[in-house]
């Protein structure tokens, strides 16, 4: 599931088929009239070389073809998936562990107006601790997350569940951690959480690092997901609602449409991906910034940001459509 973007360096063996064009003959004998005569006949090199090139080049055609039908398929029918990238790496997690990691750095970065290293040490710890994916189980009684425990004083289990609550018990827990914008992320999370496996949080460092990235703003276009049709109608009021409590930001709700004004364009980013994450969940169908566009499709393009048709007319703007 997690993975790091990997350079690929193919290289062909060439084969060289060496031809000695000296001619060659063959004597054929041919009886004619009760006599024998011998026969010359050439044998010619490129007859031979075309009789095997013809069957080689229809089996290209066939493969070639097989190929494009496949990719085709695979484009079509491929799951729902995001990825998150930056300009070194990218990383494929599903819509939901997007959402929770826009979740998890909306909350560093606004509520608490952390830097983006708050937001990086927390999506790391719930890579480690949950897949970024809201338990409600694990270890004895620890749930959600970041797989807090009410036995330990976090909160109760109703209260562990909601991804917004723990990330600010998170938070409240991190800012008390000294050293922890300086010092190695796995020994700062590890000080929040008390772990059995202490130094696991660093296998996690660069992909809370791109997270973190995408969610401040700091490299646009970084969230693409590739979604199935929506399943029902979205509503702009509960869009509005959500990104309010995650992030104590205030948007306009109108008719099948969110509109938000960041105060840069990097805040303005930071929403957009976060609608792009929240897009499953809220049957949202387009998400604009500036001149720069998000259109829910099932195909691999869903990855991607296009040139928008109906720009926002500022890159602090952020238009986000609904079914």
């Amino acid at each position: 599931m997690f993975g790091r973007r990997k350079r690929q360096d193919e290289s062909a063996d060439l084969y060289d088929d060496h031809h000695d064009f000296d001619d060659e003959w063959d004597q054929d004998a041919i009886e004619l009239g009760g006599h024998t005569f011998a026969s010359d006949r050439r044998r010619r090199p490129w007859t031979t070389f075309l009789g095997c090139l013809l069957p080689l080049g229809l089996v290209g055609l066939i493969a070639g073809g097989g190929y494009y039908g496949y990719q085709r398929l695979t484009d079509s029918i491929g799951s729902n998936t995001c990825k998150v990238r930056d300009d070194r790496f990218d990383y494929q997690w599903s819509p939901e562990q997007v959402a929770n990691a826009g979740t998890i750095s909306l909350v560093g970065n606004h509520r608490f107006k952390l830097p983006p290293r708050a937001s990086q040490i927390a999506n790391a710890t719930a890579i480690q601790e949950s897949k970024l994916r809201n338990l409600r189980g694990g270890d004895r009684d620890s749930l959600g997350l970041f797989q807090q425990r009410p036995s330990m004083g976090w909160g109760t289990a109703d209260e562990i569940l909601d991804p917004v609550y723990a990330s600010t018990r998170f938070y409240q827990a991190l800012v008390k951690v000294e050293g922890w914008q300086t010092r190695p992320l796995t020994e700062v999370a590890q000080d929040v959480q008390k772990s059995g496996f202490p130094d696991a949080y660093a296998d996690h460092e660069t992909q809370g690092r791109v997270l973190a990235t995408a969610f401040h703003g700091s490299f646009p276009g970084a969230v693409g997901c590739r979604l199935d049709d929506p399943t029902g109608a979205g509503s702009a009021a509960d869009v509005v609602t959500k990104l309010r409590n995650q992030s104590n930001l205030t948007a306009t709700a109108g008719d099948k449409r969110v509109v938000f004004r960041g105060a840069s364009s990097a805040q303005a980013w930071g929403v957009a991906h976060w609608a792009v994450g929240h897009a499953q969940s809220e049957n949202i169908t387009a998400v604009t910034v500036g001149d720069r566009t998000w259109t829910r499709q099932k195909g691999k393009d869903g990855w991607q940001w296009s040139n928008a048709d109906r720009p926002t007319g500022s890159p602090n703007l952020v238009r986000i459509d609904l079914a």
